[in-house]
């Protein structure tokens, strides 16, 4: 499998020049962010047919990524401190795409999430056609009739 994005195209992204330690990470974490965008998508692109978006997500975590590497929350230098959010979590430090993008990856990937209903029935069993508001009887006699399952005009009970 390719990668969905280049380094040349992460490194458009980025506001430094990377040097040759640095494009090693950033080329390991362009294969991890592909990886990972195939795995919530559910399937895998030949890589010209993959949809745009999927190429802007995979640069959006490796930019993250290499934003912070290490997964700091917080950096001091002198008189200075810097600090990021904390809304990482566990991911802190890793190539990871948000809850919104793992979502979008899904539903590009073609995996709805919801309620899906499924038809269950029993083991070499036959459907038989019934009329509405009827409930089929198992094993019927000549004479019985399909038993109601609520009242009507023309049969209630």
């Amino acid at each position: 499998m390719a990668n969905f994005a280049t380094l040349e195209e992460l490194k458009a992204r980025l506001d430094w020049t990377l040097d040759a330690d640095e494009e090693r990470i950033a080329t390991s974490a362009l294969e991890d962010a592909s990886d990972l965008a195939c795995m919530y998508a559910g399937r895998e692109w030949p890589d010209a047919s993959a949809p745009r978006i999927v190429r802007t997500l995979v640069l959006k975590a490796c930019k993250r990524y290499m934003n912070n590497p290490s997964g700091y929350t917080q950096s001091r230098a002198g008189d200075e401190t810097l600090g990021w959010g904390d809304d990482q979590g566990e991911n802190a430090g890793t190539v990871y795409f948000s809850n919104e993008e793992q979502k979008l990856l899904q539903e590009i990937g073609g995996r709805k999430p919801g309620l899906v209903s499924a038809q269950v029935s029993a083991w070499n069993s036959v459907r038989r056609p019934v009329a509405a508001g009827l409930v089929p009887v198992a094993q019927p006699a000549p004479d019985a009739k399909p038993f109601p399952l609520f009242s009507d005009e023309v049969e209630p009970w």
